[in-house]
């Protein structure tokens, strides 16, 4: 039995793969944190990120939607100063308006986790892939909850965005069936 490959290459990624990606997860902050990650990594590596992830918790307050939703200009420019996170005016634009949207969604009575796993009637998804060449870059699912996203006034979902979120947040078991995680993921629960 052998690990996903591509988690292979250093020990965070390994980590990351080993211990948080594809364990289902409900936590509302979690997940809002992951949507943003995943819409900072758009046009880069899952790695550049990983290795940018404690930095983004540090520029971003914790990932605290009330704070995000309030930044101006003058934290626009600081964030477009710091070099430890993606230096990309549209996607912090783009967390901005996700909390905004975030916010919103709760205002409404419904919690983000909720929403979210909706997609996959509340049950992750236990694929059953051999090799990474059949794993998708998008499915039906993940075209929904782009639209559905993007209806509710998030930024950076396309579908790509969409089914590697829904990877990460375990909305999907798909590790390898070689890869010792693939059992472990589906028989954990949800965190």
């Amino acid at each position: 039995m052998t690990r996903c490959p591509w988690c292979e290459g250093f020990d965070l990624y390994r980590e990351y793969h080993d211990s948080e990606w594809g364990v289902p997860l409900h936590d509302d902050r979690a997940l809002f944190e992951l949507l943003i990650l995943e819409g900072a990594q758009a046009g880069l590596s899952w790695a550049t990120i990983l290795k940018k992830r404690e930095n983004y918790r540090h520029a971003f307050d914790g990932f605290d939607p009330v704070q995000i939703a309030q930044y101006d200009d003058g934290k626009v420019a600081a964030l477009l100063a710091d070099s430890g996170i993606v230096r990309n005016r549209a996607k912090i634009i783009a967390a901005i308006q996700n909390a905004k949207a975030y916010l919103a969604l709760v205002a409404d009575g419904q919690s983000f986790s909720d929403f979210l796993w909706r997609f996959v009637d509340d049950v992750p998804i236990q694929n059953q892939w051999a090799s990474m060449a059949e794993v998708p870059a998008k499915t039906p699912r993940s075209d929904a909850l782009s639209k559905a996203l993007g209806r509710a006034g998030f930024k950076f979902v396309g579908s790509t965005i969409c089914y590697a979120f829904m990877q990460s947040a375990g909305m999907v078991n798909d590790h390898l069936t070689t890869c010792p995680r693939h059992a472990e993921v589906k028989d954990r629960p949800c965190q």
